[in-house]
């Protein structure tokens, strides 16, 4: 199943987008990532079946190893993509929360999308670590 970020804004270059490649080349498949413009902007359809997952503050929050069986189960019925959509400064709008699958919370605080970008890259890889039986992930 291919794990794709969707995120509002360029990241650029730094210490954020140096994380994101870093975790992006250790999935498999390497983990795929869009940026679109502040507004607008048109995405390609998602091969189909897919699921939306939109990170918002207000979202569900999930531990590590409940992330990784939920795209574990979604991985083994048979889904093709999982979009994680991350949000321009004034997050989502109504329609995207509503049509998502998985409304999804890295807390309740609010975080910076570079930031946040980096840490879902981190999470992505650590639930197919997790999936994989891979010593990465430690439970506490």
């Amino acid at each position: 199943m291919r794990l794709h970020i969707i995120a509002r804004g360029k990241i650029g270059r730094g210490a954020e987008a140096e994380l994101v490649n870093r975790y992006s080349a250790r999935t498999r498949p390497k983990l795929l990532l869009t940026e679109l413009p502040e507004r607008g902007g048109k995405l390609a359809e998602a091969p189909s079946p897919s699921v939306t997952i939109a990170l918002d503050e207000r979202g569900e929050s999930l531990t590590s190893r409940q992330l990784a069986d939920r795209i574990g189960s979604w991985r083994d019925g048979g889904v093709r993509e999982a979009r994680f959509f991350i949000g321009a400064a004034d997050g989502h709008d109504d329609a995207l929360r509503a049509s998502a699958d998985l409304v999804l919370a890295f807390g309740r605080a609010t975080w910076p999308h570079l930031l946040l970008r980096a840490m879902l890259a981190e999470q992505l890889y650590r639930a197919e670590s997790i999936l994989a039986g891979h010593p990465y992930h430690r439970e506490g």
